[in-house]
């Protein structure tokens, strides 16, 4: 038995291979019931989102979990609490602690993440840091396990930057059992510090890991291709830089025809049309992209459920 109630969750990497399968049979348990259903799983709980930065899919769908399971979230602006004003970390940490149940927080240091873990007596979850998004891959790894049928012994290409969701890849692929390769420009490369710590596990679970420059040789008979915005938030000004050095890290028909048969395309979103995706192959029919951002609504019920008291 699996217990993860009260648990953080800010890295993959806080999560066993068992504890991540429990929260994806989770995930397929409550995706099966009706709103109905799963309406008391959280009752009279209270999750907080604290967020340095905009959200389409990780707010509404930790929002909406939540209500769906019977609790309620209160929306926190980072500019207008008094951190803003220079209240320490670990007070307002402390005084959240107190109001709430658990909190999400999407920030912009792994840092600021880590201190609020570090003062508070709720669990916190990692909804998007600069080194991380943990909570994209569960979902993700949902959506490769309802289309697969299975994970062990997959293979993802990852294609275009080597950012925070690559990072958090690394390690889910490595500790679940998957193969990896990532194809990105030199100077584009993962975390080395996460590298480090995927191949630790990767030697354990017996899956393959490689970080290289040729996309087309890191699709080869690959099961998942994964793409992301070549320009993060917070990058902006680096736009014209960026489109230069990933020229030819973008997934199109051709891309997608050197990768197995029955390859799926995915994306974490929002998609930069015609830059890392073409159009025809985010509709296209070995695309499961929408399927993908359902799924964050069910795997952030599931998150949520197994770890809030």
């Amino acid at each position: 038995m699996v217990h993860l109630k009260g648990r953080d969750i800010l890295s993959v990497a806080d999560l066993s291979k068992d504890e991540i399968y429990a929260i994806l049979e989770e995930t397929k348990r409550l995706k099966k019931l009706s709103f109905k259903d799963g309406s008391s799983l959280l009752q009279n709980r209270v999750l907080g989102l604290l967020f340095e930065k905009p959200s389409t899919r990780t707010r509404t769908s930790f929002e909406v979990a939540m209500f769906q399971l019977g609790g309620n979230a209160i929306y926190l602006r980072s500019d207008e609490l008094q951190l803003r004003r220079g209240e320490p970390i670990k007070d307002t940490a402390r005084v959240l602690s107190q109001y709430l149940n658990g909190l999400v927080i999407r920030i912009h240091e792994q840092e600021t993440l880590d201190q609020f873990a570090e003062h508070s007596k709720i669990p916190i979850i990692n909804g998007l840091s600069d080194l991380e998004h943990p909570t994209q891959i569960l979902c993700d790894l949902y959506t490769i396990l309802e289309a697969k049928g299975k994970l062990e012994g997959l293979k993802l290409a990852w294609i275009g930057d080597g950012n925070n969701v690559c990072n958090s890849w690394l390690l889910g692929c490595s500790i679940i059992g998957m193969d990896i390769v990532v194809a990105c420009p030199k100077g584009y490369e993962p975390n080395e510090r996460i590298l480090e710590r995927a191949r630790e596990y990767a030697a354990i679970s017996n899956s393959k890991l490689s970080v290289i420059n040729d996309p087309r040789e890191a699709v080869k008979d690959a099961d998942v291709l994964y793409t992301d915005v070549w320009v993060s938030m917070g990058q902006e000004e680096e736009v014209k830089e960026r489109r230069r050095a990933f020229k030819g890290y973008q997934i199109d028909d051709a891309l997608i025809k050197v990768a197995k048969d029955d390859a799926i395309v995915m994306h974490c979103l929002p998609a930069h049309r015609g830059m890392e995706i073409t159009d025809e192959a985010l509709e296209g029919k070995q695309s499961v992209i929408w399927r993908q951002s359902e799924n964050k609504l069910h795997g952030a019920k599931a998150i949520l459920g197994s770890i809030i008291p």
